[in-house]
């Protein structure tokens, strides 16, 4: 039985749209370091912004939020990172460690 070209097409671009629509993709980057002792960090904040289409409900994801939820008043690193699911939303995750 022969194969319809067009329908194989077909079935290979769906395909292809499912894979690209179900990944998702996180990546982490150092954003800031200061002169303040690492090792001396014990404390850690976070804070979290999450967006759903281009609409940001819970807009906050900056360093002084996760410092103030951290307890922190001297911030020694910080690490931002950001998680896309299915492109349709966007998770913002600032760390911060510090005394």
């Amino acid at each position: 039985m022969k194969r319809n070209p067009t329908c194989s097409a077909r079935l290979l671009a769906a395909l292809c749209a499912a894979i690209l629509l179900l990944s998702s993709c996180s990546v982490m980057l150092p954003v800031s370091a200061t002169s303040a002792n690492i090792a001396k960090a014990p404390k850690s904040g976070t804070s979290i912004a999450i967006g759903v289409l281009g609409f940001w409900p819970s807009p906050d994801a900056s360093i002084e939020t996760a410092a103030k939820n951290g307890g922190i008043t001297a911030v020694s690193t910080v690490n931002v990172e950001v998680s896309n699911y299915l492109w349709l939303v966007k998770v913002y995750r600032t760390k911060v460690t510090g005394n």
